[in-house]
């Protein structure tokens, strides 16, 4: 069956970059319109970024615009997430998703989710 498997979180320094991957298996993703969304502990998941499969386009987040980019590779059925300038407010578990129907912000939109990575930043 199709999975979402995210990697690439870590613990880093304010001020670096992480790139995130999303790899998908069981089906190919390229016509999917995939997501990034991220949650704190006692926090609500909350959007980070999508990639529309239709058209490319992508919508981001206030918090992510300008700092972070959405990608993917159809070839290797990964999706990405490219973080730079982090911050300690970025600190949480990071999901990727396979978008269902509807508004792209938020969660209940989507039906396939990864496991999550963690990325943690330090002050």
């Amino acid at each position: 069956q199709v999975q979402l498997v995210e990697s690439g979180g870590g613990l880093v320094q304010a001020g670096d970059s992480l790139r995130l991957s999303c790899a998908a298996s069981g089906h190919t993703f390229s016509i999917y319109t995939m997501g990034w969304f991220r949650q704190a502990p006692g926090k609500e998941r909350e959007f980070v970024a999508v990639l529309v499969g239709s058209d490319k386009s992508t919508y981001y987040a206030d918090s992510a615009k300008g700092r972070f980019t959405i990608s993917r590779d159809n070839a290797k059925n990964t999706v990405y997430l490219q973080m730079n300038s982090l911050r300690p407010e970025d600190t949480a578990a990071y999901y990727c998703a396979r978008h269902r129907h509807g508004v792209y912000d938020t969660a209940r939109t989507y039906d396939l989710w990864g496991q999550g990575t963690q990325v943690t930043v330090s002050s």
